[in-house]
């Protein structure tokens, strides 16, 4: 039985846990607008830590507990990004959801990446927040310390969220760091063709500005965005200017 973390009291919402091929994920819906926003969570995380973002965004929200975090069981095995990427577009058909504006923050951001190269007609544009993994540091103990660094001075509860949805990524953490660490997100990029906003918190240690420079090279258009005094927790804690810059991504496609 899967709980609803995200809409506000009141809203109806629906709640869905979704198989196919083995991986299963917990999709949690609300809200009603002109455009679909998808929310797409980082490594050890789960759509319940995002609740500041998404009940500033004004739309349709459907925000996912991918295989093996948050509410969603463990998959059969460890899921690349690019399964990922093809579990959560048999998703949006089977629901009958899309075009949507997929927002990915950390390892999410590369799992939007490759949900538009390979599914291009299911998205309207993309949202890389926080964007890994910079191919200058692909290392699991190069992105333990970022993640440590960018740790020191979060809020108390968002520490708490965080260390919850690590515990419930289970014994195959290590495994699933590697998917991402392995990933070249830059040859989903290249393949983009769909409008782009890449947000990047000022002191975030795992978006370095020269990997955001990168990636905007890489994709024609697309449009960085740097938020002041925020860090790789730029969709989690104080959130408003992030909902405020894909707000108006999403109004103006």
């Amino acid at each position: 039985m899967v709980s609803s973390y995200l809409a506000p009291k009141g809203t109806p919402v629906t709640l869905l846990e979704y198989e196919h091929g083995g991986s299963t994920l917990v999709a949690e819906t609300f809200g009603e607008g002109p455009r679909t926003f998808l929310l797409l969570h980082g490594i050890g995380m789960g759509r319940s830590v995002y609740l500041d973002v998404v009940q500033r965004l004004h739309g349709r929200v459907i925000a996912l507990d991918l295989p093996g975090f948050g509410e969603a069981p463990e998959p059969t095995r460890t899921l690349t990004m690019e399964r990922h990427a093809d579990l959560v577009a048999a998703y949006l058909r089977h629901a009958e959801e899309g075009p949507v504006v997929v927002i990915g923050h950390s390892m999410g951001s590369q799992i939007a990446a490759e949900l538009a190269a390979r599914h291009p007609s299911l998205v309207a544009g993309v949202v890389l927040a926080g964007p890994t993994v910079n191919k200058a540091a692909r290392n699991v103990a190069a992105q333990a310390s970022y993640l440590l660094r960018d740790l020191i001075g979060e809020r108390p509860l968002v520490i708490w969220r965080g260390a919850r949805e690590y515990l419930r990524g289970g014994p195959h953490l290590i495994r699933k760091i590697r998917a991402t660490i392995v990933h070249q997100p830059e040859k989903a990029f290249a393949r983009i063709e769909q409008p782009v906003l890449v947000l990047r918190g000022e002191d975030d240690p795992l978006a370095p500005m020269s990997w955001c420079q990168e990636i905007i090279d890489e994709i024609p258009g697309a449009d960085l965005r740097v938020i002041p005094d925020h860090g790789h927790g730029t969709l989690i804690t104080d959130s408003e200017p992030a909902a405020e810059l894909i707000q108006s991504f999403a109004d103006d496609l």
